[in-house]
């Protein structure tokens, strides 16, 4: 009697134990949950420059970045105090990327015809006033330092 009582509790082990085996979930698998919510098109972070970093608030982080970055713009354009012929009032776009390293490009811009006739040397003013930015820290995702591209609108207006 008792090796029957053993054997039943021995096979009621064996069944229920299935019971508890818990699924392997492959990384795939993982990977397309996360992928599936994540919104690729937004950052846990923009890209500060050193007084810019201690702000949480996100809109007031890409504020205070993009001032800072027009505010750099605009006092190296000023220096140059160009010569034009025309008056001009107009406002180009500066695509403006920075990598996971924190390092800034021009990725594009968009120009009228006018500005660059009446500015040949926009462009390279441009250039060179990015590549003369203080350190940037990059934006991050999840922690993670990721790269960024900001259409910055620059006002040129010139009598």
């Amino acid at each position: 009697m008792k090796k029957i009582l053993f054997l039943l509790l021995l096979a009621f082990l064996f069944v229920s134990c299935e019971e508890f085996q818990t699924r392997k979930i492959s990384s795939e698998e993982i990977l397309s949950e996360e992928t599936s919510d994540f919104n690729w098109h937004e950052v846990d972070q923009y890209p500060a420059f050193e007084e810019c970093r201690n702000i949480m608030e996100v809109e007031a982080a890409k504020a205070c970045f993009g001032n800072k970055v027009a505010q750099y713009f605009y006092s190296r354009l000023e220096a140059k105090q160009p010569v034009v012929t025309e008056a001009l009032d107009d406002t180009l776009y500066l695509y403006l990327k920075i990598s996971e390293k924190g390092t800034p490009a021009i990725d594009s811009m968009e120009i009228d015809s006018l500005v660059l006739d009446q500015l040949p040397g926009i462009r390279t003013w441009l250039s060179q006033s990015v590549d003369s930015l203080p350190k940037i820290y990059p934006a991050t995702k999840r922690g993670i330092p990721v790269k960024t591209t900001f259409r910055m609108p620059v006002v040129i207006k010139a009598e």
